[in-house]
């Protein structure tokens, strides 16, 4: 199993780890990571990793079987070889990005409170599909509202609950289409905001920000129908 330092510390930019593995694919299987396989809706990190006798671009990172992560070359080279100790050092503004857009991402639920069907993170924008039979009357309405959740500048953080405790409080997941990963003994929530100022609580794996503050100004974007009742929602950082 690999140790995913980027859980412990989001704004962690570069570690040292040791080669475990390689997959019949051509990914570096590592013992510890800073890297974020891709997963939901949040895109694998990318940056570089260097030995003693070489550097490679690492274009993703991916999730393997066993808890184990694979770091994805950005183009065929000679690898490190197994049992080598390396230094992997992320893409940090592609990465803040992702956190900031996730981050939100969980706010832009909050100020539509519908069943979330789907999402997707990027660079600039992100986006996240709801069920939503009619049309938001007032789109400007809802980007204030979003952007004055953001400037309250409310800390966010996580917590862990039992499996137990997630099917006793279904309310808190939010995705119509994905259940979080359950069998492991915890659950990872995102708290946003504390006590009376909480505005968000649900599941999550990713990456975010520590403070709201932090995502800067977002403007809501052009609104798909996206089937019957299935509409899109998309962000732009500004």
């Amino acid at each position: 199993m690999t140790r995913l330092l980027f859980r412990e510390d989001a704004y962690l930019r570069q570690c040292v780890g040791l080669v475990s593995g390689h997959t019949d694919e051509g990914a570096i299987v590592v013992d510890q990571t800073v890297f974020y396989p891709t997963g939901g809706g949040q895109p694998g990190d990318a940056g570089y990793v260097q030995w003693d006798k070489g550097r490679i671009a690492i274009a993703t990172a991916i999730k393997l079987q066993g808890g184990r992560v694979g770091l994805v070359p950005a183009e065929p080279a000679a690898m490190p070889p197994e049992g080598a100790q390396i230094t992997q050092v992320l893409d940090w503004d592609r990465r803040h990005r992702h956190m900031r857009i996730h981050t939100a991402l969980h706010l832009l639920s909050v100020v539509i409170p519908l069943p979330v069907t789907g999402g997707q993170i990027g660079v600039e924008r992100g986006r996240l599909d709801f069920d939503m039979p009619d049309p938001l009357e007032d789109v400007a309405a809802v980007d204030e509202a979003l952007n004055a959740l953001i400037d309250r500048d409310l800390v966010v953080s996580e917590t862990w609950i039992t499996d137990a405790e997630l099917l006793a409080n279904p309310g808190l997941v939010k995705t119509m289409s994905v259940m979080p990963p359950m069998g492991q003994g915890q659950i990872r929530l995102i708290r946003i905001g504390q006590g009376v100022d909480q505005a968000d609580l649900q599941p999550c794996g990713g990456t975010h920000v520590a403070r709201t503050g932090e995502i800067g100004r977002v403007e809501i974007g052009k609104i798909e129908k996206k089937g019957r009742q299935n509409r899109r929602v998309s962000l732009t950082l500004v």
